[in-house]
Formats: C-alpha cells, structure tokens, sequence
C-alpha cells in the first residue's frame, strides 16, 4: 500500500519526538484518522471533549514538558474551537502546533458547508508561520517548519491540510526547481549579549544602593544564577505570575508574586528601588514597576522583539538567561550594604503572617483562603499545579509556595477562564509519575471542567501515579467580576450576570468513576486535601467558600476602597458580608505579633 500524505504527516510527527496528540475528531480529518488506525495510534491520539479543551491540554503539556504541544481538528467549528487555547499559548510565548483539516480543494470558494477561510482566522494567532498543503511536495518542509518554528520562537504554528490532500499519495520533493527540500532537528543553542554590552548592565547594577529584580517564566532554567546575582547585590526577587515556580517562594528575599494579585512586599520593593532587573519576563502592568525616573533599569530576554517593553531600560541584554546572568555576575561589585535587604526579608516575613493570619479569618461557611493556606505544607515535592483565571488565582498566587521541582502555571496574558483542569490533563500526559492540583472557581468548571473530567476518567489508568486533583473554590458566584464590579466600578452585584447555581460537583465525579468529597466546614478542610493526596485515582474536592471574602489588591487605594463601600450603600445583595470580611481581612495586616509557622488557625466547627 502506498504512503498517503496523511500517513506521512504522522511519520514525520513521530520522527520530531512528538508522542501525543490533543485532538477531537471530525470529517475534516478522516484521512488522519485513518491513518491513525494504519500507525497503530502514533503519536497517541488524546480524545478531549472539546477543540478547545484539545487546545488548553496542548499548552498545558508544552508548559509542564519544554516539549512541543501539538493540537489537532476537523475544518470549520473545529479549527475555530481551538482558537482559544491557541492565542492562551501564544500570548504566554509557548510552542504549539496545530494541525487542521480543511473542505476539498475542489470545494473552496463554494460557500461550501463547513468552508471557512482558515488562512485568513489563523494569520493572527499563528502569525510566525501558517500555511495550506496543497500538493504531497509541499511536504515534509511545511510541517518541519512549523515544528521549528514554534521552537524557535515559542510560539503558535498552523499547518492546514484539505481533506483530499490528506488522501493523496505521498510523493517527496524532488531535486528540481520550485522544491522545497527539508531536515529534522532543532539544534539547541543559548544566545548571548556582547561583552560590551554586559559590561554596561553591570555598570548600571553596581550603582544601585537598592536593587529590584523580577523575574518571569524566562529564568526557569537560570535559578542557582538569579541567587546568585541577588545575593551580590543585596537584591530582593518578585516574580511575574508565570514565573512562580522560577525560584522558590521560601527564600527570605523573595517577595511573591507582583500586579494586581500579587504580595505587599514586591509592590512596596518596587515602590523603594533605585534599580531595576528584569530577567525574562515582559510583565505588562507598569503602575506595579518603579516609577519613570526612580530606577535605572536593566533588562534580559532572549526574544530580542521583547526588549525595551514597560519600562525605560537603559541597558537590554539579549540572551538567554542563565548563559547571561553567568558573563554578568563577576563583573558584579560585592559587600554592598545589606539594609536594603534586610528591610525586604523583614517585609516578606510579616506578610507570610499576615497571609497566615487572613487565611484563619472566620467565613461562612468556608474561607477560601484557608483552602489554599491549608494545602501549602502538604504540598508534594514534586507536584505539578494549575490555577484557573479568576479569584482562585489570588490564593494561587498569594498563599501557595512553590519550591524545589515543583511546577506551576496559569494562563498568564490572555487570562481565559477554563484552563485549569485542561492544563494538568496535558501535564499527566507529560509527567505521569507525578501529582497533578488544579485550583478552580466554580464559574469555569461549568464552563467546560465538568466535561473534561471525562477526559480524565478515560486515561487516568494509563498514569504511573494517578492523583489529579480538582478543588473547586464553589462559591454560586463568578466572584473576581463582582469584585472588579465594585472595586473599580463602584456598582453593586448584578445577581443576573454574576449569580451561578449549585452543582454536585463530587456527586458527578464519582458517578464517573473518580473520587469526590463535598467540604462544607472549614474543619474537614485539612483532612479533605490529606484523602484526596492519598486516594488510588483522581479526585474532585468541592469547597464551599465565602463569596464574600475579597481579593483586595496589596496596595488598595483609597478610591478603591471607597468604590467598594457605594456599592455596599448602593444596594449590593451581599454588602452586610462585603463589609464584614473586607474589615476583617485588611485588619490583619495591622495586627501586632505572629503565629509560629506551623500552627494550624483555630476552627469552629459550623
């Protein structure tokens, strides 16, 4: 039987490395599905329920992997539900490729069921390189192309296929004119600045009394350097939210996360630096960096079209991290003075108190702080976690430390909801030897988490250590918007827009096979996250959480304050709780003394 084009895409996948494939069928693809059959299923073929949950798991395996994600769908609704996923991962600068079908070539310009011009959807969210395969010759080039490519530049690729191309014989291109030969392989390679340029970054760095460094995503690999570039300057370290599981949270200089769901410390060190290093990050929101003309700054990032971003750095380094911050460190003055850094280790220190102290505060029924508090110290060395966008990334951010090899991420940029429990589907996948937490509202595991705990329940079996864990942080409300409402627009709740109803989410998730507990008092808290650790299968924990405890900001303004309480008078259908916990909570930070560490907070059984 002869290779058809269909059969060699999935050669040449499985030459790149790539052993999953996140999809969901459909006639657009019938002729790889066939040759799925025909390979038997290499590269695996990972059945979600939904394009877009396809999608999300791809980003969540390239995120927890290093590795490629590739994602695939049918032509028309198919390739438009992946776009989701797809711009999550781009915006987060991670490698993707998606493969899409497409009607007969015969059929376009038709106004053909299911046509839609995909090269024009996807010129924006795979703008490094997307292209349409219309003879066998284009072939292996376009699909080597878009490997590399999404390597190169960690980001999205596009290869669309027609669905009668995917039937065709496969012939290879010819030593002739108009072919395009290619090659496998991605060459590793680690860019570095000019020695010139160093040496003028190390200038700037040696200047500073008191130096600032945040650092993002970009230097992961660079961990033992960024310590040691801190401790030479008697730096603190902020991390950008993807850059969490960068550098570990239990370093006394390391002031958490930074913006508008970050720590009191990374916003007052910014607020007092009089230098500034970024290191692989493009943190967007500017108000939360150094005023203009507070600190000389220096930046490092290997995208060179992602230098001299949000703020006016003086100097720009392109390069990669950890081969950077080694030409950089013994050009670095030591035995600066260490007030600097003790104020920052001292500012860390009381916030872990306070974050301990505003985790005890009492809530009806649950505080959803104390949910993630209570989980910090039972923490597998090793585990792999995802929060979804919305108020659980507050408690993400605020009360998880992440240390040693455990792994984190979100979706950082576009800040969808949804991702959650896609995304440690697709870490499984990549590390099926390790635990896997999903943090989640309620809000989107309506919107596609319930469904894709059948995705769940089909593969767990296939995982060496089958724990996954889904805590739901169920509170009926979409509750980050209400605050938003209130905060920012001092409008009330709009019980219309914002009011979601109960779901029997452990109900559901054992009558599918998989492990649920129901957590209504904040008693049983500890010990629900201590079963579902232990449990020989994937697990839902449905924590019934307080709405009204609020996400406020570190750094909550006056204004902000003030909108929050006309909402209250303006008739907001929760103001007696909003203006009982949002005392209560901001209290906290005022109180004097501090509970040992390892005290658990007292409870009243409710």
């Amino acid at each position: 039987m002869s290779m058809k084009v269909s059969d060699h895409v999935l050669e040449r996948l499985r030459d790149w490395g790539v052993e999953h494939v996140f999809a969901y069928p459909g006639d657009g693809i019938n002729g790889l599905l066939a040759a799925w059959g025909r390979a038997d299923d290499k590269p695996r073929f990972i059945q979600a329920r939904h394009e877009e949950m396809a999608a999300f798991e791809a980003v969540g395996y390239a995120k927890f992997s290093g590795r490629v994600g590739v994602c695939a769908a049918t032509s028309g609704p198919g390739a438009i539900h992946l776009l989701n996923g797809l711009y999550d991962a781009k915006l987060d600068h991670v490698p993707v490729v998606a493969i899409v079908g497409q009607t007969n070539r015969s059929a376009m310009g038709g106004s053909y069921q299911q046509e839609v011009d995909l090269l024009s959807l996807y010129k924006d969210v795979a703008s490094d390189f997307c292209e349409m395969v219309t003879v066998p010759e284009q072939l292996p080039n376009v699909l080597d192309r878009a490997m590399r490519t999404a390597m190169a530049r960690r980001s999205v690729t596009a290869v669309i296929i027609p669905a009668d191309v995917q039937e065709l014989d496969y012939s290879p291109p010819q030593h002739a004119f108009k072919m395009v030969p290619s090659s496998l392989g991605m060459p590793n390679y680690a860019p570095v600045p000019s020695h010139e340029d160093v040496t003028r970054a190390a200038d700037v760095l040696n200047a500073g009394d008191k130096v600032a460094i945040l650092i993002g995503q970009g230097a992961r690999g660079a961990r033992q350097e960024v310590m040691a570039v801190a401790d030479r300057l008697g730096a603190g370290v902020a991390k950008a939210l993807l850059g969490k599981d960068a550098l570990d949270d239990d370093l006394p200089y390391v002031t958490g996360s930074i913006g508008l769901l970050g720590t009191r410390p990374s916003y007052e060190m910014m607020q007092g630096c009089d230098t500034l290093l970024v290191i692989g990050s493009s943190f967007p929101y500017t108000q939360f960096l150094p005023e203009f003309g507070q600190a000389r700054a220096v930046q490092i990032d290997i995208d060179p079209h992602m230098v001299g971003l949000r703020y006016p750095f003086e100097v720009n380094l392109v390069g990669d991290s950890r081969e950077t911050l080694d030409r950089l460190l013994p050009l670095l003055d030591s035995g600066k003075d260490q007030g600097w850094r003790r104020k920052i280790e001292k500012n860390t220190a009381r916030w872990w108190e306070v974050m301990e102290r505003r985790a005890a505060v009492d809530a009806y029924p649950i505080n959803p702080e104390y949910v993630a508090h209570a989980l910090n110290d039972l923490l597998p060395d090793n585990v792999v976690l995802a929060s979804d966008s919305g108020s659980a990334a507050n408690w993400y951010a605020r009360h998880l430390k992440l240390r040693g090899a455990m792994r984190g991420s979100l979706s950082g940029t576009l800040a969808t909801m949804g991702p959650g429990v896609p995304y440690v589907i697709g870490a499984k996948f990549a590390h099926g030897d390790r635990p896997a937490i999903a943090l989640v509202g309620d809000g989107a595991m309506q919107m596609n988490g319930m469904a894709e705990l059948i995705t769940v329940a089909k593969y767990y079996r296939e995982w060496e250590d089958p724990r996954l864990i889904v805590a739901i942080l169920n509170n009926q409300d979409l509750n980050q918007v209400t605050w938003e409402m209130r905060a920012m627009e001092g409008a009330p709740q709009f019980l219309p827009s914002q009011s979601i109803p109960d779901v029997a989410y452990a109900d559901f998730a054992r009558l599918i096979g998989l492990e649920g507990l129901r957590v209504e008092k904040p008693v049983d808290v500890r010990g629900a996250w201590e079963t579902a650790l232990a449990t020989d299968r994937p697990c839902v924990l449905d924590f019934v959480t307080d709405p009204a405890v609020p996400p406020i900001p570190p750094h909550a303004t006056l204004d902000q304050i003030e909108a929050a309480a006309a909402s209250v008078i303006k008739g907001d259908s929760d103001r007696a709780a909003v203006v009982r916990q949002g005392f209560k909570a901001k209290v906290q930070e005022f109180l004097p003394g501090h509970r040992h560490r390892n005290e658990r907070p007292s409870r009243t059984e409710r």
